[in-house]
């Protein structure tokens, strides 16, 4: 007898403003959300996101809604376990006659929503998979505030705002201005900010060239910024390599994980380039198993860290809160993209200056996604 059943949904979100970022910008995501129900109680579900970033996932292909459906449909004929016998995180999918991630490697953001949405049917359907003094509302993530790229004037107003709201810590996206412009806009900020006061970081998403990264990383470098995300392309790991073996400023991998499936993968990229950190979004890299696993290798090689979302929904916003808690991570998350869409999932989450919070007597409202499309 099927103890499980399985569905999808999917809705759209109009951003509230452009997502711009040197590889484009967007004015709306569409998003694939996986349920899974008991099957003699269908009040009791769990939800997961696709955490699709188009241009960017591994996934982002015209068969994606294709493999979800063959993993919702091997779900519903498959004789799968009963609520009570569904481990915890990170092992949840290990069970007989449950498919594995691994069969899920080449598709990072379908991994991430069925195993979160597992771990969210095992805690009874309520949005905890790590229960934790952040869940209890006892505790909160300190984050970074984002600003977007755009016309100087907006990155400009942006930084302001975000100073007023109480951030100390702000990641600026670099690559689509005149990079004098946007040099003058960080030398402004640490002109009025020393490094105790705020802590700059910056993300290029891959802009500069590798010939033009070591002049423009040495000048950033006199700003005193904390780190540069993916100053080159992703894909050309000598120069990479060079890069990270000479700068005097910090860099962090970012798009340079994605695709990279497997321990033995993993170390070798790691070993071979040797980033000072490493920039986790489950959703494009296969789930919280996965960056488990990055996370355990870059600690044993001294290797930094922090988690990102990836333009997700509360949905996938939760389960990534939930997991960086639990590390113990004290840095500074890049967590703050609750804002970003018009129309919002109403959620425990909310934020409170620079810190994302989790009230546990705010309930969910899924009615924006809870519907056949």
């Amino acid at each position: 007898m099927r103890r499980l059943f399985a569905y999808k949904r999917i809705a759209t979100f109009r951003f509230a403003r452009p997502a711009t970022t040197s590889r484009g910008t967007l004015a709306e995501k569409r998003v694939s959300y996986l349920f899974l129900a008991a099957a003699d109680e269908p009040s009791i579900r769990g939800v997961g996101e696709c955490s699709l970033f188009p241009g960017l996932s591994a996934d982002d292909r015209p068969d994606f809604e294709d493999r979800l459906d063959e993993l919702i449909l091997t779900l519903n004929t498959s004789d799968l376990p009963a609520l009570g016998d569904l481990p915890n995180l990170p092992n949840l999918p290990n069970l007989p006659n449950l498919p594995a991630l691994g069969d899920l490697d080449a598709w990072p953001s379908i991994a991430f929503a069925f195993e979160t949405a597992l771990a969210d049917l095992k805690g009874g359907g309520r949005g905890i998979l790590y229960p934790s003094a952040f869940t209890e509302g006892r505790a909160s993530i300190p984050i970074n505030g984002l600003i977007w790229m755009g016309p100087k004037d907006d990155m400009v107003a942006q930084v302001g705002r975000k100073l007023e709201e109480g951030y100390r810590c702000l990641k600026l996206k670099i690559g689509a201005l005149d990079f004098e412009e946007e040099y003058a806009i960080l030398a402004a900020l640490r002109a009025s900010f020393g490094e105790k006061e705020l802590e700059l970081r910056v993300d290029a998403n891959g802009s500069f060239e590798p010939d033009e990264a070591p002049d423009i990383l040495a000048r950033l470098a006199e700003l005193r910024l904390h780190s540069i995300e993916q100053p080159i392309r992703a894909g050309q790991r000598g120069a990479m390599a060079a890069l990270c073996a000479s700068s005097p400023l910090p860099i962090a991998l970012d798009e340079e994980l994605i695709g990279v499936v497997g321990e033995k993968a993993k170390r070798r990229l790691l070993d071979e380039i040797r980033p000072r950190y490493l920039i986790l979004k489950p959703g494009l890299l296969g789930g919280l198993g996965s960056c488990d696993e990055w996370r355990r290798l870059a600690t044993e090689r001294g290797i930094g860290w922090w988690a990102t979302s990836a333009l997700e929904t509360a949905v996938g916003l939760n389960a990534i809160a939930q997991w960086t808690f639990a590390t113990g991570n004290p840095m500074r998350q890049g967590l703050s993209t609750g804002r970003i869409f018009e129309t919002t999932i109403p959620s425990p989450l909310g934020l409170q200056g620079e810190a994302l919070r989790f009230d546990p007597s705010r309930d969910w409202d899924l009615s924006a996604i809870d519907h056949d499309n």
